[in-house]
């Protein structure tokens, strides 16, 4: 950061208000700020898993219609049983936000989603 406050003190020295001013915004930064490899306000991921097939107990979003340009629904579901329709597989969803609706949708509609720390 010696690079950041040497150029603050230029600043200052060309312009002392503005030199003033970006010294404090800097330091509300730095003193909020984790620098570094230090993610701890870093919100969890969730990577889609697109070729893996969906098996009971797998963490899955209901893709939109094929075709449309909708984002779809973002809940996440949990897998609770795989029936077969005929020729057809339908799986029985519960979601993970502890509603109790329940649903269900056909394999191909589904993609497998791993969050952080899920093993894949």
């Amino acid at each position: 950061m010696s690079r950041l406050t040497d150029l603050i003190a230029k600043a200052k020295s060309i312009d002392p208000q503005l030199g003033a001013d970006m010294e404090c915004e800097f330091r509300a930064l730095s003193s909020r700020l984790s620098f570094g490899l230090n993610f701890e306000r870093h919100r969890p991921e969730a990577v889609e898993l697109p070729r893996r097939p969906v098996r009971r107990g797998d963490k899955v979003r209901v893709l939109p219609p094929s075709g449309s340009t909708t984002k779809g629904d973002q809940r996440l579901w949990l897998v609770k049983k795989i029936v077969k329709d005929g020729d057809t597989k339908r799986a029985e969803l519960e979601p993970l936000d502890a509603s109790e609706e329940q649903s269900t949708a056909q394999l191909d509609d589904l993609v497998v989603v791993a969050e952080f720390r899920d093993t894949i």
